[in-house]
């Protein structure tokens, strides 16, 4: 479980990260100061100005006192003279100590400034033609520096991850939160939130886990109330064909009383088919592989053949139908507005009254063909309109059984509009009718 923590992980790849850098830094440094620790052109000057004050001094007592004072700083000095001496001093190459003799040499050079000694030469400094190699040994010093640095960046590291492993533990806070919230979604709890005053990542995942759980909890909403709706709905049928059949069986129903028997449950099987059918159709449209085949065809011919259709049952209640088609081409699947149409067309019919109007038109516009579908039926009430198209609600349930709906005609209808990026609108009076307005979008020109 360690090994996972997520926590420990931060910690150690910030430890990892700053030991890498402290020993790069550490190396460099070290690096640096091998080769360029002091400017040349300093020790230069500090030479130069010992041997100004070499100079000064006259009596050689003091001028020894001088130099042994000077060693105890780690500054050396040797005074040559031309052809007066036969090995190279403190290590010099000779060549380079000749160079002090040279008529043009005026200026002081740096013979050696490497493993922490400097080593200046001063051309001729006295009427003995004698020139001056003062060394400088700064190594003590570096030793030192070094010292300081190395133990500087490894406090830094110390006090670093000390801090890291603090601040960690408010890293993972939030995940850990989160972990727990989902660990409770997963039983079953889907009324858990998160507060937070975050407003960095931390606080957008936060914020989009509570918006998942709000539509988790939708969903499982309606999914109970569907599997209810879907029980109701089997359960009515069920028990009418039950007693009916078990009353037939027993042979308590007079003779002349068994077609009217046999009809109800001829009649209630059919209502059972048809939710199955819808429930069947939805959980096709609801799945993300339903074939969508578009065709381009005739929007009017198809209106008229499902108003033709749907003859039997307009003629029974002698309902007028009232057609205003212009000629207009759409591009949409084909089978799936036949059930559009069907289902709109069949409402109409199903709520209108005895003698009753049904009026169907097309208008056409640059960007979309409208169709409106207009009744004289019962109309529908303001506060039911925004949830006829819920699955399985219905306005007057009281009336359902006289109707043979189950809810779920609207439910269907919207879902195929929305395959096909289309809007419907509605609009209602009760006792003066609903009309129910369907726009396409135009995808290509008229022929």
């Amino acid at each position: 479980m360690l090994k996972k923590s997520l926590r420990l992980r931060i910690v150690i790849t910030f430890i990892g990260i700053v030991i890498v850098s402290l020993m790069i830094s550490f190396l460099l440094n070290v690096r640096f100061s091998e080769n360029n620790v002091t400017p040349n052109h300093i020790f230069i000057r500090v030479a130069g100005d010992v041997a100004k004050v070499l100079t000064l001094i006259d009596d050689p007592e003091k001028a020894q006192a001088f130099t042994k004072l000077l060693n105890k700083y780690g500054v050396d000095i040797a005074k040559v003279r031309v052809n007066e001496w036969s090995d190279a001093v403190f290590s010099v190459d000779k060549e380079k100590v000749a160079a002090l003799f040279k008529p043009d040499s005026t200026d002081a050079v740096m013979l050696n400034d490497k493993s922490g000694v400097a080593i200046v030469g001063i051309p001729i400094v006295d009427k003995e033609k004698a020139a001056l190699i003062i060394k400088i040994d700064f190594s003590s010093s570096l030793i030192t520096f070094r010292r300081n640095v190395f133990f500087t960046l490894l406090t830094v590291l110390v006090i670093g991850s000390l801090l890291i492993l603090l601040m960690s533990g408010f890293i993972v806070k939030p995940i850990k939160r989160l972990t727990e919230a989902a660990k409770k979604m997963a039983s079953g709890d889907l009324s858990v939130r998160l507060t937070h005053k975050n407003q960095d990542e931390f606080g957008e995942l936060m914020e989009s886990f509570n918006h998942m759980a709000s539509e988790l909890q939708k969903i499982d909403s309606v999914r109970d109330d569907f599997v209810s709706n879907v029980s109701h709905e089997m359960q009515s049928p069920l028990t009418s064909i039950r007693g009916f059949t078990r009353a037939l069986q027993d042979g308590v129903v007079p003779v002349e009383e068994q077609k009217e028997h046999l009809d109800i449950i001829y009649q209630e099987t059919l209502r059972l088919s048809r939710l199955s059918d819808n429930l069947l159709r939805l959980a096709s449209l609801d799945s993300e592989h339903h074939p969508v085949n578009l065709t381009t065809f005739q929007l009017d011919e198809q209106l008229r053949r499902a108003i033709v259709l749907a003859e039997p049952q307009w003629a029974q209640k002698n309902i007028q139908i009232e057609l205003d088609l212009l000629p207009c081409q759409i591009t949409v699947d084909k089978d799936l507005f036949d059930q559009v149409w069907q289902n709109l067309i069949n409402n109409a019919i199903k709520y209108t009254s005895q003698e009753g109007i049904i009026h169907v038109e097309i208008e056409r516009s640059i960007a979309f063909v409208k169709v409106s579908i207009k009744d004289s039926g019962q109309g529908i009430p303001e506060a039911a309109l925004p949830r006829i198209f819920d699955r399985f609600y219905m306005v007057d349930k009281a009336r359902s059984s006289v109707h043979k709906g189950n809810g779920l005609g609207l439910s269907i209808v919207l879902k195929i509009l929305k395959m096909h990026d289309c809007k419907i609108e509605v609009e209602s009076k009760v006792g003066e009718g609903t009309q129910f307005i369907v726009s396409i979008p135009v995808s290509q020109p008229d022929e």
